[in-house]
């Protein structure tokens, strides 16, 4: 094969296009392969029903860390932000509800409603974590250092926490420490008495791991989450008019703009490996593609899996990708309404139903016994209350995120399963929302089995693999790959199932690119 591209990177999510966007950006010929006949993987907004478009898997209120975001400039290549307030709103069991907004006082005089004592330690909290999830921020855009033997660019890497860690004092910095392997309940006791406060919260620490709020280390995935923008409560008071797709049509111009090339309906089948070190890739067509280094925005298990002749991996290598615990637990309904649905409170752009700690402990109960939760927790999203293109008018889309639906369920096939999981989490919305079933015109249900079907997510795991304090830095997805590299040279990973995990911050594709950047010196 001749030598046609420095990088070919396989798959345009949005890690992907972000790999190829700074390659391109340092000069480098770069061609990105996706499967399907758009770009976006799991980021995209799709026509499910005529005139109805929804963000199918990964919500419309994603944001780019913002020096990618800014170093792509994805606001020249169309992307627009539409604002919404409140950030969040809390649905309770006895009627009314508990609203978060952009300013930081309104939402402090929400909370004293419920509890004067939480309100008060409110503005604390807020900058406590802030504080914290500064640091893990920091250490979400970091390489992560070879262990347990760090070379020499390492510790330099390494070097650069130093400043966020310097802003905190020696007991927040023992905060840090004790709070990351703490049950998310446990941190919020600390703070709050409100239950209803504090499962509103609370749920950001379970969202995407199979995971109840009393097990250990979901307060780190709730820092993780914060750092990354991704708890409702603190977020940016936006969503991304068009949907999640816009942030990856945008980074498609914004690479193709660098000088990226990218082939839509092309399946890679198998990447090509010659003398210990990935040569290229061969296209389900037949097709043989070379290039210096090739780059999987595919999960790990799936690149060392299919994508490679087994004879070219390391068997024991082999057999530690099968440790990665995927876990999928979630599933997605998407609703196009007639109307607007009543809550007993106004209709927000994002709403809560985790009534409690309880509640959510309860409905994650099932999930430990190979069972899917019959009173999940929902996150709401009703878009179009902010951007009405996406229906038609004076008619809407609310799309929901539901757990506990775990991938490996003990007794029950899923395909099977789909419409009684369906009418759970339309009953459990009806019980707030008396009118939606009388508003559905049509529904899509999204089992985990599904989303590994449609959007190559495996085992209907968004993250790539949970991202859990054992699946995390330099253990994200295994120790051999840690620094985006693996075992075969001139292959790299960039997807969520690497540091620093899923969500659409885009350091993964940053960070892989950095290195690659990196080894060619």
């Amino acid at each position: 094969m001749a030598e046609n591209y420095d990088a070919l990177v396989v798959g345009a999510g949005h890690n992907g296009l972000v790999a190829a966007a700074y390659l391109a950006r340092a000069g480098k010929r770069v061609l990105v392969l996706e499967r399907q006949p758009q770009v976006g993987g799991a980021a995209v907004t799709e026509e499910l029903f005529p005139g109805y478009r929804f963000s199918s898997v990964a919500e419309g209120t994603g944001r780019l860390f913002a020096h990618v975001s800014a170093d792509l400039q994805l606001q020249w290549h169309g992307l627009k932000l539409l604002p919404i307030d409140p950030l969040l709103t809390a649905a309770l069991s006895a009627g009314g509800c508990l609203s978060f907004y952009s300013d930081a006082a309104r939402t402090a005089a929400e909370i004293a409603r419920h509890s004067k004592a939480d309100a008060a330690r409110w503005p604390d909290f807020c900058a406590g974590m802030q504080r914290l999830a500064a640091v893990v921020a920091r250490l979400m855009m970091l390489i992560p250092p070879a262990l347990p033997a760090p070379g020499g660019r390492d510790l330099l890497e390494l070097l650069k926490l130093v400043a966020p860690a310097r802003r905190l004092n020696r007991k927040q910095l023992g905060d840090l420490v004790r709070t990351l392997p703490m049950p998310v309940s446990d941190m919020l006791d600390e703070w709050f008495e409100c239950d209803a406060l504090k499962a509103a919260l609370a749920v950001d620490g379970v969202h995407g791991v199979s995971l109840g709020p009393r097990q250990a280390g979901t307060a780190f995935v709730w820092l993780l989450a914060l750092a990354a923008g991704q708890v409702p409560a603190f977020a940016a008071a936006s969503q991304l008019q068009g949907g999640v797709g816009a942030l990856t049509q945008a980074l498609a111009k914004a690479a193709i703009g660098m000088g990226a090339q990218l082939r839509l309906n092309a399946t890679v089948q198998q990447v090509v490996v010659k003398n210990g070190r990935a040569a290229g890739v061969v296209l389900a067509s037949g097709e043989e593609i070379s290039a210096r280094v090739v780059i999987s925005n595919a999960d790990p298990r799936t690149t060392f899996q299919r994508l490679l002749d087994p004879l070219e991996v390391d068997p024991v290598f082999l057999r530690s990708t099968d440790t990665i615990k995927y876990r999928g637990c979630s599933a997605r309904m998407h609703l196009a309404l007639s109307g607007a649905p009543r809550f007993a409170f106004d209709a927000a752009a994002r709403i809560r139903i985790a009534p409690g700690i309880n509640y959510i402990e309860q409905a994650s109960d099932a999930a430990k016994y190979g069972s899917w939760s019959r009173q999940p927790w929902l996150d709401v999203t009703l878009p179009t209350l902010a951007d009405p293109t996406l229906a038609p008018p004076a008619q809407h889309v609310l799309s929901i995120h539901a757990q506990y639906a775990p991938y490996h369920s003990r007794s029950e096939d899923w395909d099977t399963q789909r419409a009684t999981l369906g009418s759970a989490i339309l009953s459990t919305l009806a019980q707030f929302a008396p009118d939606v079933p009388q508003l559905v015109l049509h529904s899509q249900v999204l089992t985990p089995l599904d989303l590994e079907r449609n959007y190559g997510l495996p085992e209907g795991s968004v993250t790539h693999g949970e991202m859990t304090l054992d699946q995390a830095l330099h253990m994200r997805p295994v120790p051999d790959c840690a620094q985006y590299r693996t075992p075969i040279k001139q292959l790299y990973l960039c997807g969520a199932g690497t540091h620093p995990g899923g969500g659409c911050t885009g350091l993964n594709g940053h960070n892989a690119a950095r290195q690659v950047l990196r080894d060619w010196g």
